[in-house]
């Protein structure tokens, strides 16, 4: 079950991935197309706004089909091979799945017309009712269907993914041999979903009370559940399990439910774009969404984890500073620009159970000051990026200030706690490790980082599965305890996570992405 739940998460990145792109175009265009923020001279300029607004509704596009991207991202990160017919094979569940709910909604007498709120009202139905009503709707790519949103997409990809894996090396006989293999999938999941489809219907209806009540739970808890959900999202970073919490707070009631023109919108991010797209946004509104987002992450992903950078330096070996300062380095800019925190945090988390603790309930606390002192800073990531586009540029109405403020706070902190335990504990962080002898294996050619990780991993033959997500590479192994974990740090990793005999993951930050790639050449895995 962690397997599977660690592998759905690292799927659920690559939708996140461009959607937090598109958040920053959409956030440069509302701003570009805001008189309070460019002035009127710079608004009335007809080419330009055109541009703009171009621009800004393509961004818009994304966040509106972000069900099918969910559907196929999940397909093409559970499928074991060939990936491509997984993708393919999604976008045909996908479709069939609300072709599916489409037809039966249809045959109880539900379409677009019987569910709108006009239609509901002229039948006797309040405006308070009426309105509930049409929220359980909605249209997807042209289909009318329940409102599951991302979910939607999310099932139905564990779905094909699930056939793809069980069929896509499938022999059937001579006479139809032709439609066996990788063919066989899309068969499959055409005859297969419509009964996903079906269950749906009359399971999800129960399901959106469920998620509802535990998004009713978190927004009646106040500020405290603000600060639970920044403290567990921390928490849960070495499992990787952080990724599914996030997605529940970005997409479900358990964000928030608001209704924006008219509409129910469902989740903090989604909320938030929606809102962003707006000239005048309702920056209330956009409060209650943003307390999820990325304003509670930048006092510690752009203050607090660099100076934390600068205390694991300043507490390293004389003749260890120079080999320690380039990795401390990178970790930090990464932290600071695009809030990516793992190089950092993986340097503590498993040497020091009370940095780790301390850098959770830190998290939870940053997370609740900004919803304290109503701060409106949106989108994932969390890094100075986010810190300029929808904070400082969006005005003075975000409060944009209270996170620098803050932050300065959480740096001197941070700095202090990390420095005074680790010395006082002799924590091992980067430049304080144990000299580990006995690996043959040194780093001279950055080309032939494949191959050393590969050896270093047990050879190819060791190997059955590689993955990785924004900063780690993720592998199934035959024995993960072969694994030489001084000739993987002597690779540039951050850190090496066993997760049991036959999992590992080895952490490289933001240049994973390439580093797999050589691997997997080396290995030889498709």
């Amino acid at each position: 079950m962690k397997d599977f739940l660690q592998k759905l998460g690292k799927s659920l990145m690559m939708p996140i991935s461009i959607i937090a792109a598109a958040g920053i175009f959409l956030g440069l265009s509302s701003v570009l197309q805001n008189p309070a923020i460019v002035g009127e001279d710079f608004v009335s300029l007809e080419i330009v706004q055109n541009i703009i607004g171009f621009i800004r509704t393509l961004a818009s596009a994304l966040f509106g089909n972000l069900p099918i991207l969910f559907a196929i991202a999940v397909a093409i990160g559970m499928a074991k091979k060939e990936k491509a017919t997984a993708a393919f094979s999604a976008v045909i569940g996908f479709i069939i799945f609300h072709i599916t709910l489409n037809y039966i909604l249809g045959l109880n007498g539900f379409d677009a017309e019987t569910t709108s709120i006009d239609y509901l009202v002229s039948n006797g139905d309040s405006l308070l009712k009426a309105t509930q009503t049409t929220s359980q709707y909605e249209t997807v790519l042209g289909i009318f269907t329940l409102r599951m949103n991302v979910f939607g997409g999310i099932l139905s990809g564990l779905l094909v993914a699930a056939l793809h894996n069980r069929f896509y090396d499938i022999e059937l006989p001579l006479a139809i041999s032709f439609f066996g293999g990788k063919r066989f999938v899309p068969i499959i999941t055409t005859v297969t979903v419509p009964f996903l489809g079906l269950l749906m219907y009359f399971v999800w209806p129960f399901l959106g009370i469920g998620i509802e009540g535990i998004g009713n739970v978190i927004a009646q808890a106040g500020v405290f559940g603000t600060f639970l959900f920044g403290f567990l999202e921390r928490l849960l970073v070495p499992t990787g399990l952080h990724h599914i919490l996030n997605q529940l707070v970005r997409f479900t009631p358990i964000g928030g439910v608001a209704v924006i023109n008219g509409e129910q919108t469902v989740g903090a991010l989604n909320i938030f774009n929606t809102l962003l797209a707006q000239d005048n946004p309702d920056m209330n509104l956009m409060a209650q969404a943003t307390r999820f987002l990325a304003q509670g992450k930048i006092p510690f992903m752009v203050f607090g984890l660099p100076a934390a950078c600068y205390a694991m330096y300043k507490t390293s070996r004389s003749g260890e500073k120079n080999k320690v300062k380039g990795l401390l380095y990178a970790a930090a800019l990464a932290s600071f620009t695009t809030g990516i925190t793992e190089p950092i945090e993986f340097a503590f988390i498993f040497v020091s159970p009370v940095l780790y603790f301390f850098h959770a309930f830190m998290a939870g606390i940053s997370f609740m000051l900004m919803d304290l002192f109503n701060v409106v800073i949106g989108n994932v990531q969390g890094g100075a990026i986010d810190l300029g586009v929808f904070g400082i540029l969006q005005g003075l109405d975000t409060r944009w200030f209270v996170a620098v403020i803050v932050g300065i706070g959480y740096a001197f902190a941070y700095y202090f706690v990390f420095k005074t335990v680790i010395l006082k504990q002799n924590v091992q962080t980067p430049g304080r490790e144990e000299i580990i002898e006995g690996s043959d294996v040194v780093i001279k050619d950055k080309d032939n980082i494949g191959n050393t990780i590969v050896a270093a991993l047990g050879g190819k033959e060791n190997i059955k599965e590689i993955e990785n997500c924004f900063t780690r590479l993720r592998l199934v192994l035959d024995d993960a305890t072969v694994a030489d974990e001084a000739a993987l740090k002597a690779t540039g990793a951050a850190g090496i996570v066993k997760i049991d005999d036959t999992h590992l993951q080895v952490i490289y930050g933001p240049q994973v992405e390439g580093i797999a790639l050589k691997v997997k050449g080396a290995a030889e895995y498709e």
